[in-house]
């Protein structure tokens, strides 16, 4: 091997070691990238299950609370039945005592805003929870596509290492564009793209 073809090689190589660097850098970039986005996502999908449990109980509070006034009111109309039928005044004045506070234990039982556990209360807290448990069900969608690209791009890039082909490191590079627009939609506008 003459001198020159020495020279060549080593200038060669040392092309090669700079664009494995820069191969590896990307690589090391996906990797953060990945490690923010399974976090995220995972943290999303701990919440969607949270709001899930907590909406599943808010809306068995309610039924029972609805069960409870359909007895309630059930029990003031049979009242009201036995007071038609009543001559004695003073048993008359019983039964309609017991009416009234029939009726309103079926009114707290439809609203109480004091306590936020009448069935109107309960089933806005349902409704919110199940919101909540859509919108980080939306992130956690998010945050899974764009793990994906990731892990597809740290892939590719170190394939680029071992193959040679360059392109396969821009593809690497794209998909870690597609994986950051999937993150900052998960973050910001989960309900942009509709991923169910």
């Amino acid at each position: 091997m003459s001198a020159h073809e020495s020279m060549e090689h080593a200038e060669h190589a040392e092309h090669a070691s700079g664009s494995n660097k820069k191969i590896a850098l990307l690589i090391a970039v996906l990797a953060l990238f990945l490690a923010i986005s399974e976090t995220l996502g995972k943290g999303a999908q701990t919440e969607a299950i949270s709001k899930n449990v907590e909406a599943a109980n808010l809306w068995a509070f309610f039924q029972a609370k609805s069960i409870r006034r359909t007895v309630v009111v059930t029990a003031a109309e049979q009242g009201k039945l036995t007071l038609g039928a009543t001559t004695d005044d003073a048993q008359k004045a019983l039964v309609q005592k017991q009416i009234d506070d029939w009726t309103k234990t079926a009114q707290r039982y439809r609203s109480e805003p004091e306590t936020g556990e009448g069935t109107e209360q309960l089933a806005e807290k349902a409704k919110h929870a199940e919101h909540e448990r859509d919108e980080a069900t939306a992130k956690y969608h998010h945050f899974e596509l764009a793990s994906a690209a990731f892990q597809i791009g740290i892939v590719l890039a170190s394939a680029t290492i071992i193959t040679g082909m360059v392109a396969l490191a821009y593809v690497g590079g794209i998909l870690t564009l597609a994986g950051l627009i999937m993150t900052a939609l998960g973050l910001w506008w989960p309900h942009l793209m509709h991923l169910h």
